[in-house]
């Protein structure tokens, strides 16, 4: 690459340079020049881009040290490349102050001793560097050709890598949003964990091309962009801690031909999540699977092999998704959840709805680990700490997690667990995901659907609620609290915000409509599992 870069360095190699000398800026002569401008004026700013060597006979140098200068630091403003001065009738020595700025700065200005011709200069320089631009769109045509001949091979991603490795001879990755990476050579792949966790953690959404620095090097960063998403990152390690407009050209042209393989890709996921989200519903509902089905989306059973069944519900209308987005939209969503799972060590099955997501998440544990529930809860922390998307609202989610299983068979049992949990959550009486810390309420669920639970509440709180109805009083809450304290009636009268006098009051209404001995253990026992099953009828928490 350095030879399509044109450095002052290289300028002052060139026969129209035999005769100039670097007074200042020496550690700035690898700065690139992209042209050369003959400048006389004062007022520059309107004619200069960036990178230009300037031509000059000092004519707008020639007035007060303050102006010099103050024109010396617009140039290094405006990222010029270098100054070159014709001593002589306007200039006949450069000012201490202005060396000492330049060497701040590593700001080259250059001194011609004798009369030079700036139009030899400016055509020798102008005739290089577009020579050069035609080799380096050459190049590119070329390595353009090489990427998509690449993308239409097996393993096409790693030979586009190999490509761009050859050619700039640095160390380059790409890292794919489904977890994926690919590097080339394979010893930067040390390189790949350090990379995205910066992806993961900057505060910034990296949608353009960039440099950025990672323990003291400095990586070009090109977002590969597909159906207006970003689908991963094509990072190129470079040496300088700037690299020019080239190399993102390169990088463009690189990804770009990512992209296509990636859409090809994703366009068989698609067919393939289809198929699995039929399986994955034809299970959770307890009808028919094909046994081949069994063994492509389902992992090999063996003895420590367990399951939970896992549903993230979206509690928005389903109308929120247009038709024509939807199709690319669940397929987004599923292949992010089946990523997250599978960086967790589950092996997930996934169905995506509009309005619910359910998992059938595999994994292996030894005996004494299979309850374990910290790998379940780091996921569902990593959705409520994922930004804004288009595919999941974190703000919008509940979570419900089933018993472990073993055998395929009670996956139907698992989803309608897992169903319940979320039915708890969103009527508040249940402040876990799990299933196991249902307590009561996993023998409650069941009476509420034979129709035994009315009954029941009848039977014990039957006086209690018609009074509460008839003088609109809130002796169920008084219950409530109290026999959460265990009969306390300080902290019972503390949590109603009541006098204590009060609660004497409330506590003899409750004596006479349930008994004097409500308080005993079994009469207690009976009256709180009354009001949690109250709570399920009401669907509500008391």
């Amino acid at each position: 690459m350095n030879e399509l870069k044109l450095t002052v360095r290289d300028v002052l190699s060139r026969d129209s340079f035999k005769c100039a000398n670097v007074i200042a800026g020496e550690t700035g002569l690898e700065r690139q020049v992209k042209w050369s401008h003959v400048l006389e004026v004062n007022d520059f700013e309107s004619l200069i881009n960036g990178g230009e060597m300037i031509l000059t006979t000092g004519g707008g140098l020639q007035s007060d040290l303050p102006s010099q200068l103050e024109y010396v630091k617009k140039l290094i403003e405006k990222d010029v490349a270098c100054i070159c001065i014709e001593l002589g009738i306007y200039f006949k020595e450069i000012p201490s102050e202005l060396i000492e700025l330049a060497n701040k700065h590593s700001f080259p200005i250059i001194t011609f001793e004798n009369t030079v011709k700036f139009v030899d200069i400016t055509q020798d320089l102008h005739t290089f560097i577009i020579n050069q631009h035609h080799q380096m769109l050459s190049q590119l045509d070329t390595l353009s050709r090489k990427f998509n001949a690449s993308s239409l091979t097996p393993n096409g991603i790693l030979k586009i890598l190999l490509e761009l490795h050859q050619f700039f001879q640095q160390a380059v990755i790409f890292i794919s949003d489904n977890g994926r990476s690919y590097y080339y050579p394979s010893e930067c792949k040390e390189l790949e964990t350090n990379i995205r966790t910066y992806l993961e953690i900057s505060s910034s959404v990296h949608t353009e091309p960039k440099i950025f620095t990672l323990d003291e090097q400095a990586f070009a960063l090109m977002p590969v962009e597909g159906l207006g998403q970003t689908w991963g990152y094509l990072c190129l390690q470079v040496k300088q801690s700037m690299s020019d407009d080239f190399t993102f050209l390169i990088l463009d042209r690189a990804a770009l031909a990512i992209a296509q393989i990636l859409l090809r890709n994703r366009t068989i996921e698609e067919r393939k999540q289809h198929s699995e989200d039929e399986f994955v519903q034809n299970l959770l509902n307890g009808r028919d699977v094909d046994q081949d089905d069994l063994q492509t989306y389902l992992p090999a059973t063996s003895r420590n092999m367990y399951y939970r069944v896992f549903i993230i519900r979206m509690n928005f209308p389903e109308s929120r998704f247009d038709e024509e987005d939807w199709e690319e939209i669940k397929l987004q969503r599923s292949m992010m959840i089946r990523t997250l799972f599978k960086r967790h060590g589950f092996f997930p099955a996934v169905s995506s709805s509009k309005s619910e997501i359910a998992v059938i998440a595999s994994f292996i544990a030894a005996d004494h680990l299979k309850l374990d529930k910290d790998r379940f809860s780091q996921i569902i922390h990593s959705i409520m700490a994922m930004k804004e998307n288009h595919f999941i609202d974190r703000k919008e989610c509940s979570f419900g997690v089933s018993m472990v299983y073993k055998e395929i068979s009670d996956v139907t049992s698992g989803y309608e667990e897992a169903n319940e949990v979320l039915q708890l959550l969103q009527a508040a009486i249940l402040d876990s995901n799990f299933y196991e810390d249902l307590g009561v309420y996993q023998i409650l669920l069941p009476l509420k659907k034979s129709g035994c639970l009315e009954n029941y509440v009848q039977n014990y709180l039957g006086p209690l609620i018609d009074y509460d109805e008839k003088m609109e009083s809130d002796l169920l809450e008084t219950l409530s609290v109290y026999l959460e304290y265990m009969g306390s009636k300080k902290e019972a009268a503390e949590r109603l915000f009541i006098v204590r006098q009060t609660l004497y009051h409330r506590i003899e209404k409750l004596e006479q409509l349930l008994g004097d001995d409500f308080m005993k253990p079994a009469n207690r026992l009976a009256l709180e599992t009354a009001i949690k099953a109250y709570s399920l009828v009401k669907g509500k928490a008391y």
